[in-house]
């Protein structure tokens, strides 16, 4: 009798597929250190590095440090995105919705047609959008109003050599300076600026445009901007922030953590654990609101807003 062979499909595939990805990707990762510390250690490689050492000039009049608003902010918006990244993947994967909600046409949004039923999952979802949006529109305005959109958006062209110069510290192990309380490095800048004034506005417009909210017989506007355009980008968008919130979290702990988190929880620069203790009272906040993000809290506060059914 001949041998059974795995599919791709199969669990024993998805497990074989880890069996080999898992050493794969730590090859590639020793690969890109090592060829980041033979370019770091060629005479053009520290040349560059020495003129490009991985930062650009701030422009005059630049603000110094983090005020409160911003700790919140950036609270408000880990918090939304938690959230929104867990009820999208539900949205995208559930298969029998936990329950449905049908918006109340007599309130202060009223249309023609009536509302559309949808699932309690996406329900939640749209909900957090919305406070997501708010959260960042007041964002916006105060980053512009006070002078820290100078912070993360580039002023300079040598911002992009910069970046390089710090990527290439980075994976050659040697990585760059950090005092993010006067000044990001070039690559922060850009990924910040990306996250921000790119990201965030794709997971919007294209959310919107899938969302019951969109209208429907608009021909024209719908053929200028076919959901399956929506479709596309929405879900690598979700993708780019599960991987910007790694990676910041891993090098907000692993380059100096007390010091990182008082710049963005405690106000204050300084190697102090007010900044911790902050942090972890967040974290409980949002541990929390993930575990009671369950359709029996969910029901009450959306029969708010309109009518829930099975």
């Amino acid at each position: 009798m001949s041998t059974p062979t795995k599919k791709p499909g199969t669990a024993a595939g998805k497990r074989s597929r880890l069996y080999w990805g898992v050493p794969a990707v730590l090859a590639a990762l020793v690969l890109v250190v090592l060829i980041a510390k033979w370019l770091m250690g060629l005479p053009a490689g520290a040349s560059f590095v020495a003129d490009y050492p991985g930062h650009s000039e701030l422009p005059a009049g630049a603000p110094e440090g983090f005020p409160a608003w911003l700790a919140w902010q950036h609270f408000l918006n880990a918090f939304f995105l938690l959230l929104i990244i867990r009820t999208g993947w539900q949205v995208r994967t559930t298969t029998r919705p936990s329950g449905h909600w049908t918006r109340n046409n007599k309130g202060l949004i009223k249309t023609k047609n009536p509302p559309t039923k949808i699932s309690l999952e996406l329900w939640f979802h749209l909900t957090l959008d919305a406070l997501w949006i708010l959260n960042g529109l007041v964002f916006a305005v105060l980053l512009f109003a006070t002078g820290q959109w100078m912070r993360i958006v580039p002023t300079s062209w040598d911002v992009f050599p910069n970046a390089l110069s710090a990527a290439l510290q980075y994976a050659s192990l040697n990585w760059p300076t950090e005092n993010g309380w006067v000044n990001y490095n070039a690559l922060q800048l850009l990924s910040y600026f990306v996250t921000v004034f790119i990201a965030a506005p794709l997971a919007f417009i294209t959310g919107l445009r899938m969302s019951s909210a969109w209208p429907k017989k608009a021909t024209g506007l719908n053929k200028a901007y076919p959901i399956e355009w929506a479709r596309a980008v929405h879900f690598p968008v979700m993708i780019y922030f599960v991987a910007f919130i790694v990676v910041h979290v891993f090098l907000v702990l692993a380059t100096g953590a007390l010091r990182n988190l008082n710049h963005m929880y405690g106000v204050r620069d300084d190697d102090g654990w007010f900044g911790f203790w902050v942090f972890l009272a967040s974290v409980v906040v949002m541990v929390a609101a993930w575990f009671l993000a369950r359709p029996i809290f969910l029901r009450p506060i959306a029969s708010l807003m309109g009518k829930v059914s099975r």
